[in-house]
């Protein structure tokens, strides 16, 4: 029996060790390919399905506001509101533009944060009181 020369049987070892570990790499390099086409495959069809839906959302949401915006025209009533008094008329309209522009110059504030205006007639004192937002207090002349 022939015998290995001293220091070659474990860089045989290893090699073998190697050459299996390359097999099994590419044993496993074919499964990540299969997967990888699998999950390739299933992120278009998400990414289908995520699409349609998105359109039949889009779909819906016009149509409701259609129906809102029905719904909003047959309940509107156009109003107009004056106040007169000793000589003078007044309309709501003209308070409001007044009140926005104390909000906007004078409080240095945005017309898009009103979120509601209650106002209180005073002609006996010749002003209106309003208060904006349920918080924010203040007057004008009319």
């Amino acid at each position: 029996m022939k015998r290995a020369v001293k220091g070659t049987e474990k860089p045989a070892v290893k090699a073998a060790a190697a050459a299996k570990e390359a097999v099994a790499a590419v044993e496993k390099n074919e499964t990540v390919k299969t997967v990888a086409k699998a999950a390739e495959k299933t992120a278009k069809a998400a990414e289908k399905t995520v699409k349609e839906a998105a359109k039949k959302v889009e779909e819906v949401t016009a149509e409701a506001k259609k129906t809102v915006s029905k719904a909003a025209e047959k309940k509107a009533v156009k109003e107009t509101v004056y106040l007169q008094y000793m000589g003078k008329e007044v309309s709501k309209d003209d308070i409001m533009k007044q009140v926005k522009e104390v909000w906007t110059k004078q409080m240095k504030k945005k017309v898009g944060d009103m979120k509601s205006v209650t106002l209180y007639l005073k002609p006996e004192e010749n002003k209106v009181y309003f208060v904006i937002n349920g918080d924010v207090t203040g007057s004008i002349e009319i």
